[in-house]
């Protein structure tokens, strides 16, 4: 009797279809909205997932300047670069971040971070659009509109 036989196919980059997406950020806290889009970035809501290939959507996020931290973070959290040179190092505030000239940082750097390094990771960010207002040029593309707070509400666990 010949046994059941099951194998996960990998997909080939060929056969990668990649679709658009659509998040007004207005309200949403940073971490939740930042791992709902890394994983459409790196394709793991699809079911023909592959680690190895950029099999990800692309993702617009408008309204980025209106996210929002829990607790103190705004004023509490530090961000740190260092410039190279001795005693370089260089602090900054969320709040600062999201007053100044480009408030998706904040969120394009949170993404960054969930995404792998190295060359699939540049890749996949490279289908990140991040808008700090309403408008946006890629209507073109109709991209769907993702309802953010009902993916938190089907995700969160409850004890």
């Amino acid at each position: 009797m010949k046994a059941l036989t099951r194998q996960t196919r990998s997909i080939k980059p060929a056969e990668v279809e990649k679709n658009w997406h659509l998040i007004d950020a207005d309200g949403l806290v940073v971490g939740r909205l930042a791992v709902i889009v890394a994983n459409r970035l790196r394709g793991k809501h699809k079911p023909s997932f592959t680690p190895h290939v950029d099999c990800g959507d692309h993702v617009v996020v408008i309204n980025v300047e209106k996210v929002k931290f829990t607790g103190r973070k705004t004023q509490d959290k530090r961000y740190y670069k260092h410039t190279g040179h001795p005693g370089g190092i260089k602090e900054t505030s969320p709040a600062k971040v999201l007053e100044g000239r480009f408030p998706e940082r904040v969120l394009e750097k949170a993404v960054e971070r969930m995404i792998p390094r190295g060359p699939l990771g540049r890749a996949q960010m490279k289908a990140l659009h991040l808008y700090a207002g309403t408008q946006h040029p890629h209507d073109g593309q109709k991209p769907e509109v993702l309802d953010v707070a009902s993916l938190n509400r089907k995700n969160k666990v409850t004890a």
